[in-house]
This record gives structure tokens, C-alpha cells and sequence, in this order.
């Protein structure tokens, strides 16, 4: 009996002390005793090193780990920037650590932050991934990222990729600003922060319709608290003006807390010069030809606001707010265009002469606001999220254009004077939807609904001037209103097997609309259903070695200012002018490619476009007017053949070759000419090579050598000329990597500029274009706070604010 009851309290006492529990603690601090926030603290398995607990440390340095057993383990303790603490403990009671200092690591800062590795290039199903992080493009601004960037075209004021404009994403989250605004944004954002580029060139279903390929620039997730800020500033220097840009970005972060604000100006003056001849024809003879020679000097101050403040209430749910604004007063934002037209009869000979000064100045404010909710469902990986927008869109214009018309002798025949007073407020709302359900670790399926609400509102006054009394034109003034809704939904499905990969998707949109001219008394109701399938399949051949083939249907719908039928004026006989009865342009394109060897891709596309929108411009030869309005001509039809490169030459040379040839033929019908079907083709070549060099034994100083070149290409009736160009550009890193500047130059041997030609039946055009495109540029880039941290950057995903823009 003695014995039964010794052995029942010895296994009493073993079930005891095995089902003890105990708790680690200790504080973080660093070797000047300032304490150490959000380290991570975690406990491994001494025999597989899986981590068993884990925490992190709070804002004055501490940290325990509670119900620990009894076991061996190694603790390990990392902050980034700092050596890791390893200890192997054996945990039979509370442990308490004490004081634990980190010790800075030079060595890892440098390896983290320091130029050293070059960006690598990876393909999943629907997308390329340039991978930037920690690469020699760490230290450049967002658009120099671009330019390195595989199928991506930075050219001529504007972002493509296959010869389509493309949209700009950040995380996941539509920029929209204009063509040129998101250019001078870009530039003035540095790029320290970016993970990678992800270039969709055809975009899956939970993508809108609306638009073509995405650019979607992602940035590293934040993985510590604190305080981090930057500055950055551009100078260039072109022939006529300088040009300057400097924005600030501040971020903080708390374990619950993100928060993150930008702001930027980019005060600027850009030259253009313009050489126009038209031959205005009558039974096929030249009848009178006139030569204008045009100065165009815009001048702009946009100032950019973007804010997100996100906070995490608990595991599973997320809030979030975003702002994004354009603020460009009219104290900024001038165009002054004086222009000299020579009229020539039929023998060439000088009949007379109009001088025109056009002076308009305007101004917009774009504010934009969106609320997220993001709530994790049960099942890893599951969500359902979200989203509400709303855009406020005013913008004005006053514009004064005052013409002299000459004898060849300079003696005056007459003067005429007017003044226009234009606006266009827009309103947009859009709410979503968005559920994510994983199936298995290689199934996935995605579906969301998605309304849309746009209000525009045009206004247009027209004044003459005499004797410096002005009286308003009646017949002249218009008001344009014009109202949209959108309904979408989608669904995709995508599966991984070990050699294959495919994705589905399928995304249905209904649109209602209506625009209403008030002086014509012209209504246009239009209302629709649009299907947009899309398909992905993927064939990894082996792990150097690929086989695709991807499919989508998109839709191009008209800008606002595109529908407006307003009349703007260069000069008295150059016209420019919206139309509201634009349809949306549909677009199909496949692609077929192969990778080899990783670095090495081949593709070939076509695309069929139904009723491209193109800004179309026309002689009319009857009352000499040139008129630059948008129309829906009958197709476009491109296909090619690209070939990119993105590889090592050397341990600091590397080479980026973007080689693109392919056929564009577009039909078109000629207004005022029995509606004749012209069609204008052509075969073009596109070439990019750009070389970019490490210096020094820390690889602190690189260089980057460009040259692009692009042989004749057609837009509708128009053959833009070949061009070509060579940039140069310096940087070197300073401080410990805190800053870096730059120095360069741009199209060094001035060889950008272009003509443009429309010569077919009647018509008979000619401009040569002239811009700065050759400048001295310098920038710097200062990190200041804890600039390890990284950045939580949001904006607005609403695709309709991308038809927000400024007549030309």
C-alpha cells in the first residue's frame, strides 16, 4: 500500500512539472542604452529550428514570452540594422535576460541599403515582376526605375508598353493624375522604398476594363515602428527654362498605426516650337498654301498631396483612409502661344499674314478620398474587403486670343479679339467589393462587384472685344452635362500544378449613359453590356525555361473633355474641339512568348481595336480651317515581334535590350469627302539599349548610358518621323547611404524632336515639332529617421478618374 501511494505522488509530481509553465523576459536596448521597439524575439526548436513562440518588444524595449514548457530551445533576437542575439537556453523556470544590447551592424546596413546587386526579372501566369529591392535602382526616382524596366516604354511624355498608353498603378491602388502629372510624380519620388514593378500587359478580370496594360509598383512591407522621412529635389535645364521638382515624404509607424504623407511641387516652363504648312486643295490643285510658325510656352505649379492613414483593430480587421490631390492654382498655370501664319496663293506668291497671341490661363483642383475596410476571414488567406471613393474634379480656363491680319507690306486689314471663359466640374463615386477565397495551397478563386457614379458638368461663355468693351456671343454659349453609371462584377480562377500554371477570368460591365448639349439641343443616350473574358496558361519547361500565352478584352471610354463639344482656339483657323458622340473603343489582344535561359524573352502579339479614339486632325479646304477634333475611326490592327533582355555582362556592367518590331495599319473615314475608307500602314521598329555601371569598391558611384531609336509610325492618317536619342546620367551615394546625387544629361545630341505628315485625297498637312529635350539635369535624395523603415504608400482605385483631364 506504501508503495502504491509513493509511486502515485512521484507520477503525480512528474505530471506536475511537466505541466509547468514559464515565461521569458528581458529588455532591448542599444550600445548608447537608447531601447530598441518591435524587435523580433522568438524562440526555435532546438531540433528542426521551426519557431515555437515569438513577440516582439514594446516601446520602451521589454519583452516576455509566456507559457513557455519546459524544453530546450535557442532564442533569437533581430532588428534590422543590427547583429542578431542567439542563445541556446534550457527553460525549467522563469528566465529573466536582463539588459540585452544590440550591436549595430555596419556591415549589414551597407548590404541592405548599398547599391550592390543587380534587379532580377521573374514571370508568374498574368504578370512580369521587376525586382528592384536593394538593387542598383535603389537609389533612382520612380521613373528612372520605369525606363529600366522590361517592356516598359518611357518616351516622349508618356509610359507604354506595346505601343498602348499604360495605367499606373502602387500597390494594387490606381493612380489618377494626367499623363504628364504622373510622369513629374514619379520623378520626384524616390525609389528606395520600391520591391518591384509588375507589369501586366494583358490585366485579369479584377482589374477594370477600362484601360489597357497596368503598371503596378509595389513597395516594401513595413516590418518596424518609427519615425522615417526623406526630401528630394530635380533641377533641369533645358534651352529656353529651368525646370525644378522637391517633395518631402514622412512616415510612422506603431504596431497598430500606419501612417504615411507625401507632398510635392514641381514648379516648371516648357518650350515648344511648331512649324506648320498646310496646302488647302480645291479639283485637285493647290490653291492657296499657309505656313504658321507657333511658340508655345506652358507654365505649370502642380503641387501633389497623397496620405493614408491605416489602422489595424485587430488581427483580422483592417481600416483605412487615403487621399490623393492635385492642387494647381491659376497664379501657375499659364499658355502663351504667339504664332505667325504666311498665306501663300496658288504661285507661291505672298497674299498676307495673320499674327496671333494666345494667352489662357487655368487652373484645377482633383481631390480624392477613399475609405477601406479590409476583414480577414477564418480560413488563412481568405478576405473579403471594402471600398468607397469619391473625386472632386474643377477645373477653368480664361483664354484671350488676339489677331492682326497684314498686307505682305505689314499694313493692318483688321484686328479681331476674343475671350472664352470655360469649366468643367466632375463629381465620382464608386463603391466595391472584392472576395478572395484560397481553395488549396495551388487553387485560388477571386470575385467582386463594383458601382460607379460620374456627374460632369461643362460650361462654356464667349466674348468679343472692341474697343476694349466686350460683349458676350450668345450663339456661342453652351453648357455640356453629361451622367454615367457603371455596373460590374467579375470572377477569375487560377490553379498551379507542378509544371503548369493556368488563370480565369471573366468580368461583365453594363453602362448607362447620357450627355446633353444645351446650344445644339443635341441628346445622346447610349446604354450597354460588355463581356471581358480573360485567359492565362503557363508551361515552365523547366527552372530556366518558359512557354505562355495570355488573352484579354479591354475597353478604351472617351475622357470628358474628349465628349465636350467646347471649341478652343490656337488661332483664328486652328480649332480644337471635343464629340459627344464618341463610342468606347473595344480591344482584343493575344500574346505568345518564350523565356530562356531566364534573361532571355521572345513574344509575339496581335491586338484588334474596334472604333479607336483618336484626337484627329483635318482640313477643312472650303473655309481654311484646321480642326483637331476626336473621332472613332473604323480599326486598328498591330501585331509584332519583341525580344527583351535583362542580364550581366560583368560584375558591374549590366544590360537591359528592349527590340520591337511590328505592322500598324489603321482605317479610317475622311469627314466631308463622301466618308472614303483610307487605310494607312506601316512597319516600325522600336530599339532601347541601356547600360548601367558600378563604380568603387562599395559600388557607391553608377552610371547609366541610354540610347533609344524608333523609325517612322502611324496614329490614324498621321506618319510621326523616326527620332532617336542618348541620355547619360551619374550618381553617388553618401553620407552611409543617407543621400545621393546625380548629375546627367538628356538626348545629348538633340536628336528627339519629330514631324509629323497627313497627305492622302485632300489633305495635305505638315508639322515639324521642336522641344527641350536635350538638359543638364541634377538631383538629391536625403533619408533622414530611421530610414530603414519602409513606406505604406496608398491611392485611390477608382478607374473613372483616369478620364479626368485637360483640353490640349
Amino acid at each position: 500500500m506504501i508503495i502504491r501511494i509513493i509511486s502515485c505522488l512521484v507520477l503525480l509530481c512528474s505530471f506536475l512539472s511537466f505541466s509547468q509553465e514559464y515565461s521569458i523576459s528581458g529588455k532591448l536596448i542599444d550600445i548608447n542604452d537608447e531601447p530598441i521597439a518591435y524587435a523580433n524575439v522568438v524562440l526555435l526548436d532546438m531540433q528542426d529550428s521551426n519557431p515555437i513562440f515569438g513577440t516582439t518588444t514594446n516601446e520602451s524595449g521589454d519583452f516576455t514570452v509566456s507559457n513557455i514548457k519546459p524544453e530546450k530551445y535557442e532564442i533569437k533576437i533581430t532588428y534590422l540594422g543590427f547583429k542578431p542575439f542567439t542563445k541556446n537556453i534550457f527553460v525549467d523556470n522563469n528566465i529573466d535576460f536582463g539588459e540585452i544590447v544590440l550591436e549595430e551592424n555596419q556591415q549589414e546596413l551597407e548590404g541592405v541599403i548599398v547599391i550592390a546587386k543587380r534587379p532580377t526579372v521573374t514571370r508568374s501566369v498574368d504578370r512580369l515582376v521587376f525586382n528592384v529591392e536593394n538593387s542598383t535602382l535603389s537609389n533612382s526616382n520612380v521613373l528612372d526605375v520605369l525606363k529600366h524596366t522590361p517592356g516598359v516604354i518611357v518616351h516622349d511624355g508618356s509610359i507604354k508598353i506595346k505601343q498602348s498608353n499604360a495605367v499606373v498603378y502602387m500597390n494594387d491602388k490606381r493612380v489618377y493624375l494626367t499623363e504628364q502629372e504622373i510622369l513629374q510624380l514619379l520623378e520626384a519620388t524616390t525609389a528606395n522604398n520600391i520591391k518591384s514593378i509588375e507589369v501586366i500587359t494583358n490585366p485579369p478580370a479584377k482589374y477594370d476594363a477600362e484601360g489597357g496594360a497596368v503598371i503596378n509598383i509595389k513597395t516594401i512591407k513595413n516590418i518596424v515602428s518609427g519615425y522615417r522621412g526623406s526630401v528630394t529635389g530635380d533641377y533641369k535645364q533645358g534651352s529656353e527654362y529651368p525646370k525644378y521638382s522637391f517633395g518631402t515624404s514622412h512616415f510612422f509607424k506603431t504596431k497598430k498605426l500606419n501612417t504615411y504623407f507625401n507632398y510635392s511641387i514641381s514648379p516648371r516652363k516648357d518650350f515648344r516650337n511648331l512649324k506648320d504648312k498646310v496646302n488647302f486643295i480645291e479639283n485637285s490643285e493647290i490653291v492657296s498654301s499657309w505656313d504658321s510658325d507657333y511658340n508655345r510656352t506652358r507654365e505649370t505649379i502642380n503641387q501633389n498631396i497623397n496620405a493614408s492613414i491605416d489602422y489595424e483593430i485587430d488581427d483580422r480587421n483592417t481600416l483605412s483612409f487615403s487621399t490623393n490631390m492635385l492642387l494647381a492654382p491659376n497664379e501657375g498655370g499659364r499658355n502663351d502661344v504667339n504664332s505667325l501664319t504666311e498665306i501663300f496663293d496658288s504661285n507661291k506668291v505672298l497674299d498676307s499674314t495673320f499674327e496671333t497671341i494666345n494667352k489662357a490661363v487655368y487652373e484645377t483642383f482633383n481631390l480624392a478620398f477613399t475609405i477601406d475596410y479590409v476583414h480577414q476571414l477564418k480560413k488563412e488567406g481568405e478576405q473579403l474587403s471594402f471600398s468607397a471613393h469619391h473625386t472632386s474634379y474643377d477645373y477653368s480656363r480664361f483664354q484671350d486670343v488676339d489677331t492682326d491680319y497684314a498686307f505682305p507690306d505689314g499694313t493692318l486689314i483688321r484686328n479681331n479679339r476674343f475671350q472664352t471663359i470655360s469649366s468643367q466640374n466632375v463629381n465620382l463615386y464608386t463603391g466595391q467589393v472584392d472576395y478572395i477565397l484560397p481553395i488549396s495551397n495551388s487553387e485560388s478563386f477571386e470575385a467582386g462587384l463594383k458601382f460607379s457614379s460620374i456627374n460632369s458638368d461643362g460650361r462654356l461663355n464667349q466674348y468679343t472685344v472692341q474697343n476694349q468693351l466686350r460683349n458676350e456671343r450668345i450663339d456661342e454659349r453652351d453648357m455640356f452635362l453629361y451622367d454615367e453609371k457603371n455596373y460590374a462584377m467579375y470572377s477569375s480562377y487560377s490553379k498551379d500544378w507542378e509544371a503548369w500554371s493556368l488563370k480565369l477570368g471573366l468580368r461583365g460591365e453594363y453602362t448607362d449613359l447620357i450627355g446633353n448639349s444645351l446650344s445644339t439641343g443635341v441628346t445622346n443616350k447610349n446604354d450597354y453590356f460588355k463581356l471581358f473574358p480573360s485567359l492565362y496558361v503557363q508551361r515552365n519547361i523547366n527552372e530556366n525555361n518558359q512557354v505562355y500565352l495570355n488573352y484579354n478584352r479591354g475597353i478604351y471610354r472617351p475622357k470628358y473633355n474628349e465628349l465636350n463639344p467646347f471649341e478652343y482656339f490656337l488661332n483664328d483657323n486652328t480649332i480644337l474641339s471635343g464629340n459627344p458622340n464618341l463610342l468606347p473603343q473595344i480591344d482584343d489582344q493575344f500574346i505568345l512568348g518564350y523565356t530562356f535561359n531566364q534573361n532571355y524573352t521572345f513574344e509575339v502579339f496581335y491586338r484588334y481595336e474596334d472604333n479607336p479614339n483618336i484626337d484627329f486632325v483635318f482640313q477643312e479646304n472650303d473655309n481654311r480651317i484646321i480642326r483637331h477634333s476626336y473621332v472613332n475611326i473604323d480599326y486598328a490592327m498591330s501585331y509584332g515581334l519583341d525580344f527583351t533582355t535583362y542580364a550581366p555582362i560583368s560584375k558591374h556592367w549590366n544590360l537591359y535590350i528592349l527590340s520591337s518590331i511590328f505592322y500598324n495599319e489603321n482605317n479610317f473615314f475622311v469627314p466631308d469627302n463622301n466618308n472614303t475608307l483610307i487605310k494607312n500602314d506601316n512597319w516600325t521598329f522600336y530599339g532601347q539599349v541601356i547600360n548601367y555601371f558600378s563604380f568603387l569598391s562599395d559600388n557607391s558611384l553608377t552610371a547609366d548610358l541610354s540610347l533609344v531609336y524608333m523609325s517612322p509610325y502611324i496614329n490614324g492618317p498621321r506618319v510621326i518621323s523616326e527620332r532617336a536619342g542618348v541620355d547619360l546620367k551619374l550618381r553617388k551615394n553618401l553620407w552611409n547611404n543617407r543621400a545621393s546625387v546625380s548629375v546627367g544629361v538628356t538626348d545629348i545630341f538633340n536628336t528627339q524632336n519629330f514631324s509629323t505628315t497627313s497627305k492622302y485625297l485632300n489633305q495635305d498637312l505638315f508639322s515639324d515639332s521642336t522641344m527641350e529635350n536635350r538638359m543638364f539635369t541634377f538631383g538629391f535624395n536625403y533619408k533622414f529617421g530611421n530610414f530603414r523603415l519602409n513606406e505604406n504608400r496608398r491611392s485611390s482605385e477608382v478607374k473613372e478618374r483616369d478620364r479626368l483631364s485637360q483640353p490640349k
